[in-house]
């Protein structure tokens, strides 16, 4: 997968897997995107334990919740306006320039 519909800072919800189904939706922002492995992490969702060796001597290490990568596939970007999440379609601008719009409302995302 090389072109993603999900940009870093975009704000989306996940739609599919594990942490679809609670009770509050899994909603946050997106931190870091990997089109080559079609995978993005999202703030507060898929939290993982990772083993921090102590970089230097003094520093303490220990077992570190950290965000862990899902695929891009199972989120979709979250309208502020219609809250919930929708697909979008893309408009051009007089200035040329593509905007990604909601299908539902119109709003700019």
């Amino acid at each position: 997968m090389s072109k993603m519909h999900i940009k870093k800072d975009d704000r989306v919800i996940v739609i599919s897997g594990k942490y679809a189904n609670m009770k509050e939706p899994s909603i946050g922002k997106v931190i870091a995107v990997s089109p080559k492995e079609g995978k993005v992490i999202v703030e507060g969702v898929h939290m993982v334990s990772k083993h921090v060796k102590p970089k230097r001597q003094g520093e303490a290490g220990g077992i570190v919740k950290t965000e862990g990568a899902i695929y891009a596939c199972k989120v979709m970007l979250y309208c502020d306006k219609c809250k919930a999440g929708r697909r979008v379609h893309h408009k051009v601008n007089e200035n040329g320039e593509r905007i990604r719009v909601c299908v539902k409302c119109g709003e700019n995302l």
